[in-house]
Formats: structure tokens, sequence, C-alpha cells
């Protein structure tokens, strides 16, 4: 990992979060790496890293929340994104106990992005799932968007 700038993705069901992850590095120029192979050193000195995964019972994926509480002190940018069946709810959003994390470690949290993605969890499995057909173009083209904020915002 020599980028300066990282995607740290967790994308386990279906490749649908893997998918906003890839449209969103190549705005950004940036490498997508799982949390396994992720160096902490290395997230702490880069100049945008992006967190994201899938949500599972209304939390972001175990890996990627352990490495970003056990990140050491950065002083760069991030963002964190989620693919989910359901939509973010404003009150209990499942992005900020990530968002929270990195702020603690000292990272300027320069925003969220969420879409809906193929959701086979539990009985909807038994009916085909929820957006089967997402994320889909639209919320690619979304996340190239997103992603091109971020890269503006760290300039």
């Amino acid at each position: 990992m020599e980028s300066k700038n990282v995607i740290v993705c967790t994308s386990v069901s279906h490749g649908g979060t893997r998918r906003i992850a890839e449209a969103m590095a190549g705005v950004l120029d940036a490498e997508v790496v799982p949390p396994q192979r992720a160096d902490p050193d290395l997230l702490a000195r880069a100049d945008l890293v992006g967190f994201g995964s899938g949500v599972f019972h209304g939390r972001m994926h175990t890996d990627l929340l352990g490495l970003a509480r056990a990140l050491p002190r950065g002083r760069g940018s991030a963002f964190a994104f989620a693919t989910s069946g359901f939509p973010e709810f404003p009150l209990l959003p499942f992005t900020r106990p990530l968002a929270r994390s990195l702020a603690g470690a000292g990272f300027a949290v320069r925003g969220t992005f969420t879409c809906r993605a193929w959701d086979t969890w539990g009985p909807f499995g038994l009916v085909g799932g929820l957006h089967r057909r997402r994320p889909d173009e639209r919320d690619l083209a979304a996340a190239r968007e997103f992603a091109g904020r971020m890269r503006r915002a760290v300039g």
C-alpha cells in the first residue's frame, strides 16, 4: 500500500460494497484493501482514507470497527461508507460509531455515504432478498460524485 489515498473495505455477502469502494477508488486513485491487509501506520499517514462495509444487524462489520478502534493517531482525512438493505436512520446512523472512532484517532472525518444493496438476511432470503439489483449504476455514480467531493475537500 503506497497510495496517499486508501479505501479499507469489507464486502462479504454479494460484492456490492466492494463495487462501491472500487467506484470511489477510481476517482480517488486509491487502493482498496480489506481490514486484515491494512497497515495501521500507513493509514495514519495517508491523506485520505475511506472505511466501508455492509451493515449487519444495524452495525458495520466488526473487522472494520476493530481496525478503526486500533488505529494510531492519524493526521489525515477520512470518510465512512456503508451499503445496507435498509436506509440509515437519522437518529441512529450506522456510520456514527465508525466516524466517532476515526475522529478519536485524530482523523478529520469529511463525510459519510450510504446506499441500498442486495439484502438476503433471514426471512428476506426466502423471497430472493431486498434490492436485488443494488447497488445499481445510479448508486455507483453517486459514490463517484461523493468521492469527488472528498477529493476536493482534502485539496
